[in-house]
This record gives structure tokens, C-alpha cells and sequence, in this order.
């Protein structure tokens, strides 16, 4: 299965943020709308990085209330790992479990075209698993 896959069916819309923002806008974001990261760039189809729940507690821990004044850019997850529609899910799992990320940003030619998270993962390897099964099934009594 591709990541494409996915993206057909959830959609490609990217919750986004600015490196300038601060991390309290961020919180605010991710809190209302149920995220668990947002993509952070500069114009809206290049990825500079993620910022993620992890980073804002990282932040917190180490900077204390004074956290949600900082800029995004300061509390980003950089060089983080990216994917093409092209790519094959399971090469996606092993790079999110290798890397630990629960989030990745998927590119076309250099530009955001989506975000694939663990859950989306997860629930496109489950449906496959129950068309697996539901195909067996069916062979297995045509069979007898």
C-alpha cells in the first residue's frame, strides 16, 4: 500500500504554523483542534520542521512558564523525516518507529502535500488486515 493511499482517503489539508509564531499559539491550536502537531513553515509548502505536543512539554520543562512566549523556531523539531505520496506504507512505519516520530509530513517535489500520523497508519494496516481476512474467508468456504 502506498501513502498516497491514505491521503486519498483522509484528505491533504495540513494544519500549519510560522517559525515567527509563539509556542502559545501553538498550544492553542493543537488544544482546540484535537492535533497532535502542527507542520511549521515559512510559506505554506515548505516544511522547516513540526512542532509537536513533545516539544511543547520539552519547552515547559525546561524554560518553565516562560515557554509560551517563545517562537515557534525555538521549540521546533527540525530535520525531521519526510515522505512522497509514492512511498510504501511499510517503509513509513519502520521510518516513524526507527525515528520516533508520530508525525510525518508528506512532500511532492519538495512541497507539503499532506500529514500521515501513526493513527492514519494504523488504521489503513487494520482495514488491509480485515480485507485480508474477509478474502480468506471467503476462499476458505467457496472451497468446501
Amino acid at each position: 500500500m502506498l501513502v498516497e493511499t491514505i491521503l486519498r482517503a483522509k484528505g491533504g489539508a495540513v494544519e500549519t504554523i510560522e517559525p515567527d509564531d509563539l509556542a502559545r499559539m501553538a498550544a492553542h491550536r493543537m488544544a482546540t483542534r484535537r492535533l497532535g502537531c502542527l507542520v511549521v513553515t515559512r510559506d505554506g509548502s515548505h516544511v522547516d520542521g513540526l512542532v509537536t505536543e513533545r516539544d511543547l512539554v520539552r519547552a515547559l520543562a525546561v524554560r518553565g512558564p516562560e515557554a509560551s512566549n517563545c517562537r515557534v523556531r525555538d521549540i521546533m523539531s527540525r530535520d525531521v523525516p519526510l515522505c512522497a505520496p509514492g512511498d510504501q506504507v511499510a517503509s513509513l512505519m519502520r521510518t516513524m518507529t526507527d525515528r520516533r516520530y508520530r508525525h510525518v509530513p508528506v512532500v511532492r517535489e519538495g512541497v507539503l502535500v499532506g500529514l500521515v500520523s501513526i493513527g492514519d497508519v494504523v488504521k489503513f494496516r487494520l482495514d488491509d488486515m480485515e480485507l485480508e481476512t474477509s478474502v480468506l474467508r471467503d476462499v476458505h468456504t467457496s472451497a468446501h
